[in-house]
């Protein structure tokens, strides 16, 4: 296969935010039949951070490029779209992208929420970098946040485990010289949908009878079954498009859904584990927010430099996934 032409486009800058409190695995031993030893075993995650009970999705989004704006002082300046990759909006109505606009008083920019679930934050970065470099917007601003504690069942031992709050953001760029976007992958398997769901204005599936009364519902093994076939033959796919080979990547950054996902995953694809970035620890599965919380993470720990190859991938509810291959600085 030839090797896919490099999309003119870039990231130039990044924000994130996790909300104060933590939620220990101690905290959840008082509240449910588990403890620390049983899900780090099998999640990896120690910590989660949660919204407060008046503090909501488009909250964390502010925040995070609040945190932007402070590295990257001109990172809004002439912005032209907004895009928040979220299945936790505020109201069901009101795009959360909008309530970005408002609050910064960007002018004359569209906004609009897009919701592929955990895979969310790569699906916008992707549909972002698209519209940089076919040169229909010269800038876009892309947010990936989940205020999953609003939507977890904290009696469901098997769910309330994994999920923490969070936002992260970045913005995409045109880029002429050095072009950063090399590969992309995606895809979806619908008969998969009655996995992971949340019920709304109907509680079923197809002709399937839904449960959960609008709180996150899971199997988790059938998602693991998904993300460990489904993700290793994407970064076939993504290698093949970019002519790279495994050690060409620098740093694999996956959603953070689980730690034994993460390492099946690297196992299958040939990525050496210890290049996993994964923000799971202590911010747990924080869904459209997990990749640029993982990515940010790496750059405040100095282990992602300018020039690095980054390989990101999302996985999640519908059943969705997506892949990039990015040039970073």
């Amino acid at each position: 296969m030839t090797a896919s032409t490099p999309l003119q486009a870039r990231i130039s800058a990044i924000g994130t935010y996790v909300p104060s409190h933590i939620l220990s695995n101690a905290d959840l031993q008082d509240m449910v039949d588990t403890n620390d030893e049983w899900i780090v075993q099998r999640t990896g995650i120690r910590e989660r951070r949660l919204a407060a009970a008046d503090e909501f999705t488009s909250h964390l989004c502010i925040a995070a490029v609040q945190d932007m704006l402070g590295r990257y002082p001109a990172s809004l300046d002439e912005v032209e779209l907004i895009i928040v990759a979220t299945h936790t909006p505020d109201l069901p109505s009101t795009p959360v992208a909008c309530q970005i606009q408002a609050h910064f008083g960007l002018p004359a920019t569209g906004a609009y929420d897009l919701n592929a679930t955990c895979a969310g934050f790569a699906y916008a970065l992707h549909t972002a970098s698209a519209l940089v470099a076919a040169g229909v917007h010269r800038k876009v601003l892309v947010v990936g946040a989940d205020s999953l504690s609003k939507i977890t069942d904290y009696t469901d031992r098997s769910t309330c485990i994994l999920f923490g709050d969070g936002a992260g953001a970045v913005v995409v760029e045109r880029e002429e010289q050095h072009p950063a976007f090399i590969a992309h992958h995606m895809g979806s398997d619908g008969s998969g949908g009655k996995h992971v769901y949340r019920t709304g204005l109907s509680t079923m599936w197809q002709d399937i009878p839904l449960t959960g009364d609008g709180k996150l519902v899971q199997n988790g093994r059938e998602v693991y079954k998904f993300a460990v076939t489904t993700v290793p033959q994407g970064i076939e796919k993504l290698l093949a498009k970019s002519g790279l080979t495994q050690t060409a990547i620098d740093w694999f950054i996956p959603h953070s859904a689980n730690l034994r996902i993460i390492e099946s995953i690297c196992e299958k694809s040939g990525i050496p584990v210890d290049k996993a970035l994964y923000s799971l620890e202590y911010m747990g599965n924080t869904s459209a927010a997990s990749i640029p919380l993982a990515l940010d993470l790496g750059i405040k720990e100095g282990k992602v430099k300018d020039g690095d190859t980054l390989l990101m991938y999302g996985f999640g509810g519908g059943l969705t996934h997506a892949g990039l291959i990015v040039r970073w600085g």
